[in-house]
């Protein structure tokens, strides 16, 4: 049960990326006040959360509905992170875990992003969705691993909102370089996560038995 939490933590905390979350709600909340931003910290962590907790609770039943094995999520779960995590790798803005250039444009002329761009898709993003529904897939019938997917989640969502919290400190702190260096070691992690998902995924398929 450790392990699987402990599995689900670095896949959630990778695809969500509170670190890079926050460097982009600093900038969009720019000119907000400190009051505003904290309420939309909050609000937006609350929704994005409820998406993730519907995929986490739904996902084998949508799985199911859709005729799609195991087998299949694992490897395209895989390759989607893999891609996700090659952008990171490379301090590529990715369309898996932040904005758009479309999307940035748009929420830079709002006044509560909370919704979009924070809550969807900065942290319940496709990314984090597919991640989601494939560690609950993985986890079974049993209770306990289903506990520590979502202990994880609430973990990573904590963590998430804590950053956004101290968003404007933390991006001033590390900065660019420092922001890149972390998103590049999660990247590296991640990567290995994905090719072990579609190693998995590919061996329980039985194509090569």
């Amino acid at each position: 049960m450790f392990e699987i939490g402990l599995f689900a933590f670095f896949t959630l905390f990778a695809t969500v990326s509170p670190i890079d979350a926050s460097a982009i709600f600093a900038a969009l909340t720019i000119k907000s006040t400190a009051a505003h931003r904290r309420a939309m910290a909050v609000k937006g962590t609350l929704i994005g959360t409820a998406i993730l907790v519907v995929f986490w609770l739904i996902g084998d039943q949508l799985l199911a509905r859709l005729g799609i094995t195991l087998p299949a999520l694992r490897t395209a779960g895989g390759i989607l992170l893999l891609l996700i995590s090659i952008d990171m790798v490379f301090a590529r803005p990715s369309g898996g875990t932040s904005t758009t250039v479309g999307e940035t444009e748009e929420a830079e002329q709002k006044e509560d992003i909370s919704v979009f761009p924070l809550a969807t898709p900065l942290i319940a993003g496709p990314g984090t969705m597919g991640a989601i529904i494939l560690l609950a897939a993985q986890a079974g019938d049993n209770w306990q691993n289903q506990m520590a997917v979502f202990a994880a989640l609430v973990v990573v969502m904590t963590l998430t909102l804590m950053f956004l919290l101290v968003a404007g400190k933390l991006q001033k702190f590390l900065g660019v370089t420092g922001l890149n260096v972390i998103s590049r070691v999660v990247g590296v992690l991640l990567a290995a996560l994905a090719v072990q998902f579609i190693f998995d995924g590919i061996a329980s398929s039985g194509i090569f038995s």
